[in-house]
C-alpha cells in the first residue's frame, strides 16, 4: 500500500513548492525505511542535529549509524503541516502525524537549501505515546505495591527484575513460555521485602534475558530494551529492563541479579551506579537462580547517594534478614590504594584504554591522590573458562527438566548457550571448581589493604543489531572482564566515570571497583569519594 503522504491542501500556501516536494519524498523514505535516500535528506557535516526522547544525536554519521539500526516506523499519515521562514532558504516545518495503529506524534525539523536542494540539518521527533513499554516491563503501576509510609527510602520506586517472586504475581524469567507455566508466587523475595519497609514502593517488574543467561540486554520474545544513555545502542543484561527503567526515570531504584556482570554491564552502557553484592550478603530466597555459586543480588540507579541510601538500609538492616553484620568489615573505610591490573587494560579498546589512562593520571594529580600500582592478576582465560564451566553445569541442571519439555521455546542463542551447557561433564566440572577455589583464594590474598581499579567493560555499548555473531564476540570480551569478581564471591560496583566516542556518539563507560568480601557498603562509600575526587578535577580544567 503506498503511504499516505501530506496533499496541499494540508500544508500553508507560503511553503515553496520544492520543499514540498522534498518533504514528501522525505514521508515515503522514512515509511520505506530507505537508508540510502534518508542519509542523503539530512546535510552532511559535524553539526546536523536529531533528537527524540530517547537523546541528542550530532553529526551526520552518527544519526545515519543509528538509523542503521533503528529499523522503519509503524505506517502513519501526516496530517498537518506548519511551515515557517527563518532566514532564506531555510525554513521550520512542523508535521502532525497520526498512525494507522493508533496515537499522533509531531516532526519538528529545520530545513535548508543549499545548491537548490532541501536537506535537514535539525530535527525532533516526538513519538506517539506508549503506555507501556512492553520491551522494558512486564507489569507496571503507579505503584504496582505501595511500600511503607515512611523510611529512608520514602518517594523511591523501584524496578524488580522479572527473576524475583512478589506475592500473587509469577515470575517470568524473560520468556512467555516459562510465564505461561508459572505459578503465582504465594510469597515476596526478601530482597523486595526489605526495599518495601524501607519506603520504596515497587513500580514494577523489569524485563530481563531469558533466565538472565545473557549479558547483551536484548530478548527475542520481547524486543531489545532502549540505551537511557546511547539512543541505538545495546542497554546491557540480564538486568536490562530494570536498568533501563532507571536510565530512563522510570524508576529511582532497580533491583537486579549478577552472576557474570549482569548488574556492572548494564550500569557501563547507560552511565548507571551499579552494584553486585558479596556472593550470599543478601538473601536469595524467592529468587530464580541461574548459577548458584555466583548468583548475587543487587541495585542500579542514577547516582551514588540513592545507591547509599539503598545498602546502608538493605545491608545495615537489623531484622530478621539481616546480613551485613555477620561480616563484620562495612563499618570501616576502605583503603584509599588502588590495584590496576594490567590484563584488564590489555583487553580494552584503544579508547577506553586512552580514557582510562587520563582518568588515572587526573587523579593522580589530584588534591585527594590515592595509591596507584599496576599488579598482574594472571591471564583471564584463566578465571573466565573454570567460571562458564561451572556457571553452565549449574544453568543447565536448574533448567534441563523445563527445555526438555518445551523444546524451542527459548531464542536461537540461549538456546546454543545451553546446548552446549548440556555437554558439561562432571569431571570438567569438578576440575573448574578447584581452578576456581585457587582462584579466589589468591585473589582474596591480593585485595588485603587495597581495592581494585579498571573499567567495568571493554567499551561503549554496541549498536543494536541483528549480526548475532558480532554481539557474542563483545560478550565474551566482556565476560572476560567481569568473571574475576564473580569467581572470589566479591562486591564489585560500576560508577560512571568515563566518556569514549563511539558510532553513535559520546558513550559511557564504567569504572569498576572489587574489593574483600563484606565490604559492600564501604565499597559504596569510597566509590562516591572517588568519583567527588574526579568530579573536582574536572572542575579545576573546564573555564
Amino acid at each position: 500500500m503506498t503511504p499516505a503522504v501530506p496533499t496541499p491542501a494540508d500544508v500553508p500556501m507560503s511553503m515553496p513548492d520544492d520543499l514540498f516536494e522534498a518533504l514528501t519524498a522525505y514521508e515515503r523514505a522514512i515509511i520505506a525505511n530507505d537508508l540510502d535516500a534518508l542519509d542523503a535528506f539530512f546535510a552532511p557535516g559535524a553539526e546536523t542535529m536529531r533528537g527524540d526522547a530517547g537523546g541528542l544525536l550530532v553529526g551526520h554519521d552518527v544519526i545515519s549509524a543509528f538509523r542503521g539500526v533503528r529499523g522503519g516506523v509503524p505506517p502513519r499519515t501526516i496530517t498537518h503541516v506548519e511551515y515557517r521562514e527563518l532566514a532564506p532558504a531555510v525554513a521550520l516545518v512542523v508535521s502532525v502525524s497520526r498512525y494507522h495503529g493508533g496515537g499522533t506524534g509531531l516532526q519538528t525539523q529545520v530545513w535548508q537549501c543549499t545548491q537548490d536542494v532541501w536537506r535537514i540539518s535539525a530535527a525532533h521527533v516526538t513519538p506517539r505515546a506508549q503506555a507501556l513499554d512492553k520491551s522494558v516491563w512486564r507489569t507496571v503501576g503507579d505503584p504496582l505495591w505501595q511500600g511503607a509510609w515512611d523510611g529512608p527510602l520514602e518517594g523511591l520506586t523501584v524496578a524488580v527484575k522479572d527473576l524475583f517472586a512478589i506475592k500473587g504475581y509469577r515470575i517470568g524469567a524473560g520468556n512467555p513460555t516459562f510465564l505461561d507455566s508459572a505459578r503465582p508466587e504465594s510469597t515476596t523475595a526478601a530482597a523486595v521485602s526489605d526495599l518495601l519497609r524501607g519506603g520504596a514502593s515497587l513500580r514494577g517488574i523489569a524485563r530481563t534475558d531469558e533466565f538472565a543467561y545473557s549479558i547483551a540486554g536484548d530478548n527475542a520474545h520481547y524486543g531489545t530494551p532502549p540505551n537511557g544513555a546511547l539512543p541505538g545502542a545495546l542497554p546491557g543484561g540480564s538486568s536490562s529492563g530494570p536498568a533501563t527503567a532507571v536510565a530512563t526515570g522510570q524508576a529511582e531504584i532497580g533491583l537486579a541479579t549478577d552472576t557474570a556482570g549482569s548488574i556492572r554491564v548494564p550500569a557501563s552502557y547507560q552511565g548507571l551506579w551499579g552494584l553486585r553484592t558479596t556472593h550470599g550478603l543478601v538473601p536469595r530466597q524467592g529468587l530464580l537462580p541461574l548459577a548458584q555459586s555466583f548468583d548475587t543480588v543487587g541495585w542500579l540507579t542514577r547516582d551514588g547517594e540513592t545507591l547509599q541510601k539503598v545498602v546502608d538500609w538493605c545491608l545495615s538492616y537489623d531484622g530478621s534478614d539481616s546480613t551485613e553484620r555477620v561480616f563484620g568489615e562495612s563499618g570501616d573505610d576502605l583503603p584509599w590504594r588502588f590495584l590496576v591490573p594490567d590484563e584488564a587494560l590489555d583487553a580494552v579498546e584503544d579508547d577506553t584504554k586512552a580514557a582510562f589512562d587520563a582518568f588515572l593520571a587526573a587523579l593522580a594529580a589530584s588534591d585527594d591522590a590515592p595509591m596507584l600500582r599496576r599488579v598482574s592478576i594472571g591471564a583471564l582465560d584463566d578465571y573466565y573458562e573454570p567460571f562458564r564451566t561451572v556457571q553452565a553445569s549449574e544453568a543447565w541442571r536448574n533448567n534441563s527438566d523445563w527445555l526438555r519439555a518445551n523444546p524451542g521455546a527459548t531464542g536461537a542463542a540461549v538456546a546454543e548457550r545451553f546446548r552446549l551447557a548440556s555437554e558439561v561433564t562432571a569431571d570438567a566440572e569438578a576440575l573448574a571448581r578447584t581452578k576456581l577455589q585457587a582462584l579466589g583464594e589468591q585473589a582474596d590474598d591480593m585485595l588485603r589493604g587495597a581495592v581494585m581499579l579498571m573499567p567495568t567493560v571493554p567499551g561503549p555499548a554496541p549498536m543494536r543489531t541483528s549480526d548475532g555473531a558480532k554481539v557474542d564476540v563483545v560478550r565474551q570480551a566482556t565476560l572476560r572482564m567481569t568473571t574475576p569478581a564473580a569467581v572470589g564471591g566479591f562486591p564489585a560496583i560500576s560508577i560512571p566515570l568515563l566518556t569514549v566516542p563511539s558510532k553513535l556518539g559520546p558513550a559511557p563507560v564504567g569504572i569498576c571497583l572489587v574489593s574483600r568480601s563484606g565490604t559492600d557498603i564501604a565499597l559504596v562509600r569510597l566509590a562516591r569519594r572517588l568519583a567527588g575526587a574526579a568530579r573536582a578535577f574536572h572542575r579545576t580544567e573546564t573555564p
